[in-house]
């Protein structure tokens, strides 16, 4: 390239960057330029710089790079402007540093520079120049790295403790498998050069940001293994942390291990032999002892271990699994295996990671790269949270964090360092939580007031009800005159003259419970507020909730409004048209249930009635949000079993209104901590009280060898009259389960078990329309026994159902089996549930017997936490949520900190504009930006 071309294009560069960096100055408000905005100017600013870049034989793909940044920078919200914004100077300081004087740019050197006097000339010759194979990174060498404006890793620093740099022109021990040969041998130490103007945040995006392969030592088939991981930059690999650490010398040894469990010892390799067994599978058995005992590790389907473990017969094998009698022969069953350095077995108090791996991708590997980019590049991650709230929370700094994670000196620093991240990770969910609760409260700053007078639900509401329910004067006056528009004559709804004059309360067949008097008062007072209520109302099996649910309407209905409540299946919907008109029918209140199986006349005549105002209430389907489908005043939105429909499905019932109140319902009990982080956008409203006099299910959990027990069960309960569910867990079989299969049950069933009774079939597989059938079928007697998966899960009322049988009951958690079980028991005769389970190892045990001893949903639930970890819960909540890879959700403490720290900081500055908090607000932008907004 000219010299002349060379000016021209950093005169272009400068300009781009002056308008960029007066966009971050603005805070972000495109306005920078006009008109047209950032995306205007990257538009024009591209239409000029094409015919320099074409007659100097520059490539442009570069500069359409910088502009993909910057495309729909309009539409962005603030948080994500700066990420791109950020990253789009990045890219301007990469195209400044290629345009640099020839004189600048050396040809480059047959290899890395060793002697004293290279590395002098090298620092000498001015700013850090590129290699052989530009865009590689190394350790920066002599003075190199003060030029180019990034700080070298002192003794002092955070990596310091991960002891020496390893050598890595070769692995250790004179191992190498092919990939790594590629590019160790003969290969220079190449680098990321780095201009002396650039700032350290923008040297640290540069190079966090690298691709894996400019990693010395990463070549093409590395980096495909590395990809594999979800690892394709040097920041992942960074981020990439341990699974768990081990002292290899403190592991247990063979004669200690106990059976049925999962466990990790070490033993030399003697014998090891692979046969074929008669199924066809291969059987790789290792002979390994430690001195105290030998033991039989047993790999299956895994072949190419016979050359593998052969070659290093005589070493230690360290191997994790589990123990197992079968007749009188002892194995241990292999889950996962590892050939440690020397070093490792023999220097007690030495924690080596132990990473997650692919085929093809050997552990030692694996740390090898690790220790080279925590030694040169941890230093180098800026730290996004503010120093208040780090030291708030007595929190190590990210850089140190990150480093003592990979390598850590002891345990109490591993632990320090675990904390700081996991920290993070529950702090960026809190504000993300606090984002979507104001951004719902500033959209919708105005919604309806509702008149709530306490008199016309409970019998007798106390004084403490009414104080709780208590709106400020001024929306109780717009409330009243809401009222008094909408009603011509006390006493009367916009439909018609209220029938009876009594109490909600005194027209049901029972009273409140005190659980759902608290939760109805704190769901009025929202209602009586103009700001729309956002509210999740959770509650056991049988708790109540529709009874909630029905109140709320009839205050909506009280105040000229419509409610509209929208179920998963057209069975729960009918359900609910029937529980809830008959609630609402002695007001003159009418309800209309409008789903897709209704025929086309009746659909008709219900979004008339909708439309016009005669329905007060709407109940359905996703009907309900169909684009024919008109609500005349639409001031309450419920969502039954919410986790059951997208994010677009809510907002679309919501959008039939003008800012309507809203309440979310789940039947699932969730604990309160992690309600209040998967929920920390809602208010949250628990009926955690049963009303009295409900029987209690007989649960027995019995080995599956006893079913024939539950089967003579069943066939008495029919004899009187009663129905029956059996849930497997499997619709069809698989070769690589033992579980039983809800298909091959059912044929069983009718053909052998029960071949003079009525017998359903009902699994995820079958057509909408096909499960709705069944249900009703099962709903109206004509079936004695309904086979299912858990499709029956929620929302089936079946007041006959008597017996509830779990196949294979350990495959399930405990909230799970919880809801099995609330499936019975909803009529006055006595319920039985059965679990079975014929292969439940220590930990499935315990779960089964906890289940047998408790009815508490909400008791069941910690314990699924502690026992199985968050995931099922997660699953409850449809609209998104961010991947924990640290944090716990049973660290209460933790949760709590992270909460009251977030709301305080949201408190004082919301959406994190001052510039403090700049890196967080990007940060908590990235975190997000995979996930969808509640």
């Amino acid at each position: 390239m000219t010299t002349g071309a060379s000016t021209a294009l950093r005169s272009y560069i400068e300009r781009a960057r002056k308008v960029l960096q007066h966009e971050q100055h603005t805070n972000h408000q495109d306005q920078a330029v006009k008109p047209g905005g950032l995306e205007a100017f990257v538009k024009r600013w591209l239409d000029e710089i094409g015919p320099v870049c074409h007659a100097s034989g520059r490539d442009l793909r570069p500069f359409y790079r910088l502009a993909s940044c910057l495309e729909g920078y309009r539409q962005q919200d603030p948080m994500q402007r700066a990420a791109n914004l950020r990253a789009a100077l990045a890219l301007l300081n990469e195209l400044e540093r290629e345009q640099g004087p020839v004189a600048e740019r050396q040809p480059p050197v047959a290899g890395p520079a060793r002697s004293g006097s290279n590395q002098s000339k090298a620092a000498s010759a001015g700013p850090a120049l590129p290699s052989a194979s530009p865009g590689r990174l190394s350790q920066p060498a002599g003075g190199g790295s003060e030029a180019r404006g990034v700080p070298e890793p002192t003794a002092a620093s955070p990596s310091a403790h991960s002891g020496p740099q390893p050598a890595i022109s070769r692995r250790e021990g004179g191992h190498a498998d092919r990939g790594e040969r590629e590019r160790l041998e003969d290969e220079p130490e190449d680098q990321i050069t780095l201009d002396s103007r650039s700032s350290p945040g923008h040297a640290a995006l540069t190079l966090l940001t690298t691709d894996v392969s400019a990693i010395h030592g990463v070549g093409p088939t590395v980096a495909t293994r590395l990809h594999s991981l979800g690892i394709r930059t040097v920041g992942d690999l960074l981020f990439y942390f341990p699974r768990e650490h081990r002292d290899y010398s403190k592991l247990l040894n063979i004669a200690e291990l106990p059976f049925d469990e999962v466990v990790t010892t070490r033993g030399l390799i003697w014998e090891v032999k692979t046969s074929r067994t008669s199924s066809g599978r291969t059987r790789t058995v290792a002979t390994l002892s430690d001195g105290t005992g030998r033991l039989s590790a047993v790999w299956f389907n895994q072949p190419y271990l016979q050359k593998q473990l052969s070659e290093a017969r005589g070493e230690w094998l360290v191997v994790t699994g589990v123990k197992q009698r079968f007749g009188n022969k002892v194995t241990f069953t292999v889950r996962s295996h590892e050939l440690p350095e020397k070093g490792e077995l023999l220097n007690t108090g030495i924690l080596v990671p132990i990473y997650s791996l692919t085929e093809g991708l050997p552990a030692r590997t694996m740390r090898r790269l690790t220790r080279w980019v925590v030694d040169r590049y941890a230093a180098l991650i800026p730290d996004h949270l503010p120093a208040t709230i780090r030291q708030a929370a007595g929190l190590l700094p990210l850089s140190e964090a990150v480093a003592q994670m990979h390598y850590p000196a002891n345990e109490e620093l591993l632990a320090a360092a675990r904390r700081r991240l996991a920290f993070d990770e529950l702090f960026l969910i809190q504000l993300g939580m606090q984002e979507r609760r104001a951004r719902w409260q500033r959209e919708l700053a105005s919604g309806q007031a509702f008149k709530v007078d306490l008199a016309r639900i409970f019998v007798e509401p106390s004084e403490a009800e009414r104080q709780a329910v208590q709106a400020t004067a001024a929306e109780q006056e717009a409330s009243a005159q809401e009222a008094q528009d909408a009603q011509t004559t006390p006493g009367t709804t916009l439909w018609a003259p209220l029938a009876d004059q009594r109490p909600f309360e005194a027209t049901l067949p029972f009273r409140f419970t005190a659980a759902q008097r608290r939760v109805l008062c704190e769901i009025l007072g929202d209602l009586s507020r103009s700001q729309p209520m956002c509210r999740l109302l959770q509650g056991d099996v049988g708790s109540g909730k529709t009874a909630v649910a029905a109140a709320a309407l009839f205050v909506a209905a009280l105040n000229g409004y419509q409610g509209a409540i929208m179920a998963p299946t057209e069975i729960l919907a009918e359900q609910h048209a029937r529980s809830i008109g008959a609630m609402l029918a002695p007001f003159g209140i009418r309800t209309v249930l409008l789903t897709g199986g209704l025929r086309p006349r009746e659909r008709s005549l219900g979004r008339a009635a909708i439309e016009s105002g005669e329905a007060a209430v709407a109940i359905g389907t996703h009907a309900l949000i169909q684009d024919d489908v008109t609500f005349q005043r639409l001031g309450l939105v419920i969502i039954d079993e919410q986790h059951r429909f997208g994010v677009e499905q809510r907002e679309a019932l919501r959008q039939k209104g003008y800012h309507p109140h809203m309440l979310v319902m789940t039947a699932t009990p969730i604990p309160r901590t992690l309600a209040l982080t998967l929920y920390g956008d809602l208010d949250l409203s628990v009926i955690d009280q049963l009303p009295p006099g409900r029987q209690k299910v007989i649960t027995r959990w019995r080995t599956g060898a006893r079913r024939e027990e539950a089967y003579r069960l069943i066939e008495q309960q029919i004899a009187e009259g009663r129905q029956a569910f059996i849930i497997c867990p499997l619709v069809d079989e698989s070769e690589s389960l033992s579980a039983r299969a809800v298909t091959a049950e059912y044929e069983r069933l009718s053909r052998e078990v029960f071949p003079h009774r009525r017998l359903g079939l009902l699994h995820g597989g079958m057509k909408p329309a096909e499960k709705d059938t069944v249900m009703r079928r099962f709903r109206d007697h004509e079936l004695d026994i309904l086979v299912a998966t858990s499709v029956v899960e929620v929302g089936i009322d079946v007041p006959n159902a008597t017996v509830m049988v779990i196949e294979d009951a350990d495959r399930f958690g405990l909230s799970q089996l919880h809801q099995f079980r609330g499936r019975v028991g909803r009529g006055a005769h006595q319920s039985y549930c059965y679990v079975l389970s014929a292969d439940a190892g220590a930990q499935a045990r315990e779960r089964l017997a906890i289940f047998q001893e408790t009815d508490d949903g909400f008791k069941l639930a910690e314990h699924d936490l502690r026992l199985r970890g968050p995931g099922d819960f997660i699953g409850v909540r449809q609209s998104g949520m961010p991947e924990l890879r640290i944090a716990d959700f049973n660290d209460t403490r933790l949760i709590e900190e992270t909460r009251t720290l977030a709301a305080r900081l949201w408190a004082s500055d919301p959406y994190l504009r001052r510039p403090e908090h700049a890196a967080l607000r990007e940060h908590l932008s990235r975190f997000w930006q995979a996930f969808i907004p509640h």
